[in-house]
């Protein structure tokens, strides 16, 4: 059990409407309690009903962020681990449908005895079982923050709310603590603040059974004291408990937000933890070269899912990191890869300094990526294909340097006489979908002469997997006469991990995905170096 008697728990919750930012307030709390000499983790309670997000739509859902041992899971998971640098795992996040398929199976075994199976107390039960065992199972965490998926009245997430009422009591006052983050909107036609929104909400809290410890208040501005007074009074909540979580140029500014609103101090005083400053010293140099960098560059990104830039939220993070470490701000031009097949190349990449090819499913699309790819190729400009984006790349250098035409990946053309890109055998008896992917970390022998073993100032690497399709080794070695280096293999199964082009300024193609390991303090070396290599070839462009 991953828990002790003295372990205390966080409670985050939203309310009057979605999209407020509870990830990023439960990753900002987490480090500030880290900072402090906190053992803390992070879990997230998800209410939809699909066992995890792997089979969602990233329309519907964004990016599925994927942990080492092989948990598809929700994109917060991936700001956790940004924020605290610590690795997140399947128990990290929570779901409805886990939760009722737990309970199920136990009862098709027959563990209940006979008894009735009703959502109290054997969904609810289920759903402490898996708070209280939060993380890895071998640590001892000081605090558990919870964050629940949702808004408050909304019916999917009610027995999360029981759960969480029956842990406050069975845990104890001094051992449970309430944030919950609403929307404080101001009305310029009145020019004031409207609080009623705030008190319904804790009032719907209130009929849960829940109370409100601490609030934490989205607003546009700071709220004058007389709103806040107004807020304290109706929410019954002391006014230094009142916080003001105003908009930031930047969502890593918000962990510095909340410390000059005194959080940190607030939540270890309710939770009788031992006070002390926290050094946030280089947390503030990263915020600062973030908002002040002396260079910039634009970097297109290719892809099938742009109209929603949650479905690459990993991405952007490490573009952020890397972009800090290189003193530069990177600009992101989204193209739609069918956009591309419309269109041509020319026109849609005119003035870019690099070109990610980001990972995706289906059709849809893929002519515009192999496109994006050969421009790439041609042009010299920097290139960074990352899963799919590195089987575009491979398709594209078939066709037109090794001349195999019709080259294709057999998602794509089940019957393409080259299928340079296959289906692992063991998936191809599969019929069931989810979970059932190349999943989690795996190891990576880099070769030692290879530009990535460079990179990464390693031999021996471990990503994380999300694919079903793999490179076929039948045309390794047509591809390296022809110049293209399959650079990187896993040890065991000896599939392609890596490629490299020679004769080219920057162009790598890795089958898992990196970004997914990028931290704030720790740009993942990938990121990093690329972004150096397009800043490099933007200032050859400008002549400099």
């Amino acid at each position: 059990m991953a828990v002790t008697e003295n372990t205390k728990y966080i409670f985050i919750t939203g309310g009057v409407v979605s999209s407020l930012g509870k990830g990023i307030a439960s990753a900002s709390i987490g480090l500030l309690l880290k900072n402090r000499g906190m053992k803390v983790t992070i879990l997230k309670l998800d209410p939809y009903i699909n066992v995890d997000p792997g089979t969602l739509s990233p329309y519907q859902h964004g990016e599925v962020f994927v942990t080492d041992d092989g948990a598809e899971t929700d994109l917060d998971l991936g700001h956790y681990e940004r924020f605290i640098s610590e690795n997140m795992a399947s128990t990290n996040n929570a779901t409805t449908g886990q939760i009722y398929y737990s309970v199920i199976k136990k009862e098709r075994r027959g563990d209940y005895l006979g008894k009735t199976v009703q959502v109290i107390p054997h969904i609810t039960d289920e759903i402490k079982h898996r708070i209280r065992s939060a993380g890895h199972t071998h640590e001892n965490y000081d605090v558990i923050i919870v964050e629940v998926g949702g808004t408050i009245g909304d019916i999917e997430s009610l027995p999360f709310l029981e759960a969480i009422r029956q842990l406050c009591l069975e845990a104890g006052r001094d051992n449970t603590l309430n944030i919950h983050l609403t929307l404080v909107p101001y009305i310029k036609a009145a020019k004031e603040f409207k609080t009623k929104p705030t008190q319904h909400s804790v009032m719907r809290l209130r009929e849960i059974g829940l109370n409100a410890d601490v609030l934490l208040c989205r607003c546009e501005s700071r709220m004058d004291s007389e709103s806040k007074d107004k807020i304290g009074l109706f929410c019954n909540v002391p006014k230094n408990a009142v916080i003001e979580a105003l908009d930031v140029e930047t969502i890593y500014e918000v962990p510095l937000v909340f410390e000059n609103e005194g959080v940190g101090d607030l939540i270890m005083q309710k939770l009788n933890l031992p006070t002390s400053s926290p050094d946030l010293t280089q947390w503030r140099s990263f915020v600062e070269r973030v908002r002040t960098p002396s260079k910039e560059v634009t970097i297109a990104i290719c892809g099938k899912y742009v109209e929603l830039q949650d479905s690459y939220k990993s991405i952007i993070e490490a573009f952020v990191h890397a972009g800090a470490s290189n003193d530069a701000h990177v600009n992101l031009r989204w193209i739609d890869a069918v956009e591309v097949e419309t269109k041509g190349t020319d026109k849609v990449f005119d003035g870019v300094s690099g070109i990610l090819i980001p990972g995706g499913f289906g059709n849809r699309g893929i002519e515009g990526k192999i496109a994006t790819a050969g421009f790439a190729r041609e042009a010299k400009v920097p290139f960074f294909g990352i899963c799919l984006g590195m089987q575009c790349a491979i398709i594209e250098f078939a066709r037109n340097v090794c001349g195999l035409a019709g080259a294709n990946g057999a998602e794509f053309s089940p019957h393409t006489d080259y299928p340079v890109i296959d289906i692992m055998e063991e998936q191809k008896n599969l019929s069931n979908l989810g979970g059932t992917m190349r999943l989690g970390a795996y190891a990576c022998e880099l070769k030692p002469e290879a530009e990535i073993s460079k990179i990464y100032g390693s031999r021996e690497i471990s990503e994380r997997h999300r694919h079903r399709y793999e490179v076929n080794d039948r045309f390794i070695e047509d591809f390296a006469r022809n110049g293209l280096m399959c650079t990187g293999v896993n040890p065991e199964t000896r599939l392609v991990e890596t490629i490299e082009l020679k004769d080219h300024p920057w162009f790598l193609g890795v089958q898992f995905h990196p970004e997914l390991k990028s931290r704030v303090l720790d740009p993942h070396p990938l990121f990093r170096d690329f972004v150096a290599a397009t800043l490099k070839f933007s200032s050859q462009q400008r002549g400099d």
